[in-house]
């Protein structure tokens, strides 16, 4: 509980008041559009979610960077880049996430870049699959600032982790939580507040009980449940797992399978929240991997002229006729993180 009100008094911290302000514009247009169904938006995202890479050293099975199958090209994002667009955001901006597609700890200039968004006051997060945090990325992570670490471990044993995890070892991962919580310790930092992220999936499923046992082992402040998305699923998978409650689909009476919610005309995303690629492309949310619905870039626009322009706007619209005509929003859960 204690872990829990020090991440919580650390994210509200960074709030000022101008942020509340944007935030209580941003949610006002968005509550006013579905009343009037048509697209109002007022104030700047709350939330971006930037890439540091799309390169990664796994090999996962529902994921483009592990299996390689990206249309557009792997890069770093650079960090004269990077600077321009917090300095653009930071005043209205209170929560970025290093994390699209990729491994973060891949580009050399990662954590640079989480130190930066630090002294603006911006709260920051990313997802690693924790490959990388031996002990002086691990120091390094501890003295950027950032606030909290999400690390994937998708099994308590080498055998049901790489099943999932393809390429990855473990031990290795489980070594770079130790480090984290090590370093947090030398240096009596309270952050950044270490999350096991456990993606539960049919070969896993029966680990969830020993993935707490693990965290608390370890020092790990907290657990996270994750549904798994999977793009082949309407003949059913072997990752669906059989427990209802950390499936995303269901199967019908005719032997096929669905999504589970009901796929509303409208997105709280569309109006917060955004994501930016590594080399500057704007698309609306994590569900376009590949970046096919691209209604920017911040290589040629400012971001403000770019977030009320033509194409977010279209966008909007569409999703407010049907998202279920919408491809990146067919497959797309709402609530994906089960919270325990």
């Amino acid at each position: 509980m204690k872990l829990f009100i020090n991440d919580s008094f650390n994210f509200i911290s960074k709030l000022s008041v101008r942020r509340i302000l944007n935030f209580a514009k941003v949610i006002a247009s968005f509550y006013l559009t579905q009343w009037l169904r048509r697209p109002i938006q007022w104030g700047l995202p709350v939330t971006i979610s930037i890439e540091p890479t799309t390169a990664c050293n796994l090999r996962c099975p529902e994921c483009p960077s592990g299996l390689r199958s990206f249309s557009r090209e792997t890069g770093n994002l650079k960090e004269d880049f990077f600077r321009r667009t917090v300095d653009e955001l930071h005043k209205d901006l209170f929560y970025l996430i290093f994390y699209f597609q990729g491994e973060p700890y891949i580009n050399p200039k990662f954590l640079d870049m989480v130190q930066y968004a630090h002294k603006k006051h911006i709260f920051t997060t990313t997802s690693t699959n924790g490959h990388f945090l031996n002990d002086e990325n691990a120091r390094k992570t501890v003295e950027s600032g950032l606030d909290r670490l999400i690390i994937s471990v998708d099994g308590t044993t080498q055998d049901t982790y790489e099943q999932y995890r393809i390429g990855g070892n473990l031990e290795h991962v489980l070594q770079g939580a130790r480090n984290v919580v090590k370093w947090k310790k030398q240096l009596k930092s309270r952050h950044p507040h270490i999350i096991f992220q456990f993606l539960v999936v049919r070969p896993n499923e029966h680990q969830i009980p020993e993935i707490y046992k693990l965290a608390r082992e370890i020092g790990v402040d907290e657990v996270k449940l994750k549904t798994a998305q999977v793009y082949d699923y309407e003949g059913g998978n072997a990752l669906i797992p059989t427990i209802d409650r950390y499936a995303r689909y269901r199967q019908q009476d005719d032997g096929t399978w669905k999504v589970k919610h009901t796929l509303y005309n409208h997105c709280w995303k569309l109006w917060h929240a955004c994501v930016i690629t590594w080399d500057g492309l704007v698309v609306p949310c994590c569900f376009d991997k590949d970046a096919v619905h691209r209604l920017g870039d911040l290589k040629k626009t400012p971001f403000r002229d770019l977030w009320q322009g033509k194409a977010y706007q279209q966008f909007r619209t569409d999703l407010l006729k049907g998202r279920d005509q919408i491809d990146i929003c067919q497959n797309c859960t709402e609530g994906c993180t089960v919270w325990a």
